[in-house]
C-alpha cells in the first residue's frame, strides 16, 4: 500500500487542538505520537525492504544477531534479552525461521534445560542479502547522518532516563 502525503500534519494539528481546549501536556502529547508514527514509517519501509526475502523485521534481527556469534547459536533466553523482547515473540521468530531452513533449535551441549537456535548456512546467505537490502534504504530512515546521529543521542537519553539500560 503506497503512502499518501496528507496536505497538512496531523500531530501539529491535534497539537493545535489540545492547546486550544487546555488538555494537558500537548508538547508530549505530540513528542509521543510523533515517535508512534516515525516508527510506523520506519518498518513499513524495513518490511518493504524485507518482504522479498521472506523476512519481517523481527526475524531479521534474529538471524543477524546469530550471525554476529562465534559459532552461530544463542541460547533463547539470551535471544530475547540481547532483542530487547519477549521469550513467547522469541520462540516465535525461531520456530517461522526454522520452518524457512534459516535456523535449527539444537540442545546445549552441556545445560539440558537450555535450547539453542543455530543459524543455518542458508540462514548466513540470506541474512548477508537482507543486509544489504535494508542498507540500500537506509533501514528506514530518510535523513542524513548528523541528522540519524542527533535522533539516536537524543533517544538514548530518554532511554536511559527510562530505565531501559544502566548508563553510568
Amino acid at each position: 500500500m503506497a503512502l499518501v502525503p496528507l496536505s497538512f500534519d496531523p500531530i501539529a494539528e491535534a497539537q493545535r487542538q489540545w492547546e486550544q481546549r487546555g488538555l494537558p501536556e500537548p508538547v508530549a502529547m505530540a513528542g509521543t505520537t510523533s515517535i508512534m508514527r516515525a516508527q510506523q514509517l520506519v518498518l513499513a519501509r524495513m518490511d518493504a525492504a524485507l518482504k522479498p526475502f521472506g523476512l519481517t523485521f523481527a526475524r531479521y534481527e534474529a538471524l543477524r544477531l546469530l550471525s554476529f556469534t562465534r559459532n552461530g547459536a544463542l541460547p533463547m533466553a539470551k535471544i530475547g534479552v540481547r532483542l530487547m523482547v519477549h521469550p513467547a515473540s522469541v520462540t516465535h521468530t525461531i520456530t517461522r525461521l526454522e520452518a524457512q531452513g534459516l535456523v535449527r533449535r539444537e540442545a546445549h551441549p552441556t545445560d539440558g534445560r537450555t535450547t539453542l537456535a543455530a543459524i543455518t548456512p542458508a540462514g548466513r546467505r540470506l541474512v548477508e542479502r537482507a543486509t544489504k537490502a535494508v542498507g540500500s534504504v537506509r533501514f528506514g530512515l530518510d535523513l542524513d547522518d548528523a541528522r540519524i546521529a542527533e535522533l539516536v543521542a537524543i533517544l538514548r537519553h530518554f532511554r536511559a532516563a527510562a530505565g531501559d539500560f544502566d548508563d553510568t
